[in-house]
């Protein structure tokens, strides 16, 4: 199975990074932050990708074209008065990778739009490209089967960031405690499994696909939700990615699983 990845938007709520690259290729450790989504899926067998691209797309590309040598040990020798290229260690992965450039200011239904044909006539795995999790994908894959339906989603509890005060009738503060994941409502947390039927809910590049695609699936009862209550952390201000460094420094970062 295939995985779409959305890569083109601004990244405009980390502009302290993404005003010079594209928000995917944002730096956890010293990896880009879609190359860490992209190991996720592989550890579970899944190696052909989709990236659409956009915004500073030629970055995407470039890393790509590059990355059989970011990832070997190589000896570079011009002893002789010519190149030779020795590669010692491969350490590359198994993986396909498209990259299709689906304009500058498309929507995320366009972007996905863009891609139909190189998807074909088949269900895939989508997902955003500034969000890690360790979602079970053979389990959502498998309750995706379940469903019958065109499209399923993994929802999350976020939480919140902030504390909850319990205030009495006097103004007095009578509780304290830390709002816990329960606290909140299920989102739209990415990692989802779609149809090719979903292409036809998609009208253009002014479609939002978190807007009318997903409102007209649930009115024809065919959206599904896969429920998960473990890790799910997405990178929209710099300090989400500094909570994401911690954990990838500090060895307990819950979506590496190779």
């Amino acid at each position: 199975m295939k995985l779409v990845i959305l890569a083109g938007g601004f990244g405009t709520r980390i502009s302290e990074e993404s005003h010079l690259i594209p928000k995917p290729m944002i730096e956890i450790g010293d990896k880009p932050i879609l190359w860490h989504i992209m190991k996720y899926y592989s550890s579970f067998g899944f190696n052909e990708f989709i990236i659409c691209a956009g915004y500073k797309q030629y970055i995407i590309k470039e890393y790509f074209s590059d990355y059989y040598l970011h990832m070997s040990d190589i000896t570079f020798d011009f002893s002789n008065g010519t190149s030779k290229m020795t590669v010692h260690a491969n350490s590359s992965e198994p993986w396909k990778v498209t990259i299709v450039d689906t304009g500058l200011n498309t929507m995320t239904g366009g972007r996905i739009k863009r891609v139909a044909d190189y998807v074909g006539n088949e269900p895939f795995f989508m997902t955003y490209g500034d969000g890690v999790s360790d979602v079970d994908l053979n389990s959502l894959l498998h309750k995706h089967k379940e469903s019958g339906k065109i499209a399923t989603l993994t929802a999350i509890q976020p939480g919140g960031r902030f504390g909850m005060l319990e205030i009495g009738a006097d103004a007095k503060i009578e509780r304290f405690k830390e709002k816990s994941l329960e606290d909140g409502g299920w989102i739209n947390g990415g990692f989802m499994v779609l149809q090719p039927e979903i292409f036809n809910y998609i009208i253009d590049d002014s479609t939002i696909f978190e807007r009318d695609p997903l409102e007209a699936l649930v009115k024809n009862g065919q959206l599904n939700a896969y429920k998960h209550h473990g890790f799910w952390q997405c990178m929209d201000t710099l300090r989400d990615k500094e909570l994401l460094e911690r954990l990838w420094n500090n060895d307990t970062a819950p979506w590496k699983k190779w």
